[in-house]
């Protein structure tokens, strides 16, 4: 299982990466594992400002529809829209072409509140 060192994660299993006042998220490698293979991402929330924990969109696999919760406040200023064509990208590449969106950070602390990497190994037993 894949869970890089310089992310950082959630208890609902999406990674967050900051970049100045702009954070990319998108789901784990175990998070698209458990799901299974992705057919449809779904995010109507872009240009939104949204709290921590707020669903953002959600994600929709063969067996199962997951709701995607933000991580950390903020306005969604983009969505991957290649996930429109090719949904499961999420799947061969949670951590690159698969990112779901970009949020412009109300706070770029609260990211630090966020679990590491070995926290997150942790949590899904890795």
């Amino acid at each position: 299982m894949n869970i890089p060192a310089e992310l950082k994660y959630t208890k609902d299993h999406e990674w967050v990466k900051l970049e100045g006042d702009v954070a990319t998220v998108g789901i784990t490698d175990f998070a698209q594992s458990e799901l299974g293979d992705i057919v449809y991402v779904e995010v109507e929330t872009v240009d939104d400002t949204l709290d921590a924990d707020e669903v953002f969109g959600s994600v929709e696999a063969v067996k199962t529809v997951s709701d995607l919760f933000l991580p950390i406040s903020g306005e969604i200023i983009e969505f991957n829209e290649a996930l429109e064509d090719a949904p499961e990208t999420v799947n061969s590449d949670p951590y690159g072409a698969g990112w779901m969106i970009k949020i412009k950070c109300a706070n770029t602390s609260d990211v630090d509140g966020l679990m590491t990497a070995d926290e997150y190994k942790e949590l899904v037993g890795a």
